[in-house]
């Protein structure tokens, strides 16, 4: 059975953390990301900021369930998702 919910969670977030480029050691290196647990096949995966800052989008690695958490005004801090 597919489910085709799309989850979304406003973020708080500020201009000068999506202009800073990647730096270090790869090309996630100094961005930011949201952690995900999917309960749906029991996998923990992190999610990055799109490059232009506007959300995190993702997917389950095993059953392929979207999650797109929007960045935002009036958003949360939380950084740790479950997502079912």
């Amino acid at each position: 059975m597919r489910d085709d919910r799309d989850y979304k969670v406003e973020l708080s977030s500020n201009a000068q953390d999506a202009s800073q480029g990647s730096e270090g050691a790869g090309p996630s290196a100094g961005r930011p990301f949201v952690s995900v647990q999917f309960d749906c096949c029991n996998v923990y995966v992190r999610i990055y900021r799109s490059v232009d800052g506007t959300a995190y989008r993702g997917n389950c690695p095993h059953c392929g369930l979207p999650v797109n958490f929007v960045v935002g005004e009036g958003g949360t801090d939380v950084r740790f998702f479950r997502v079912s």
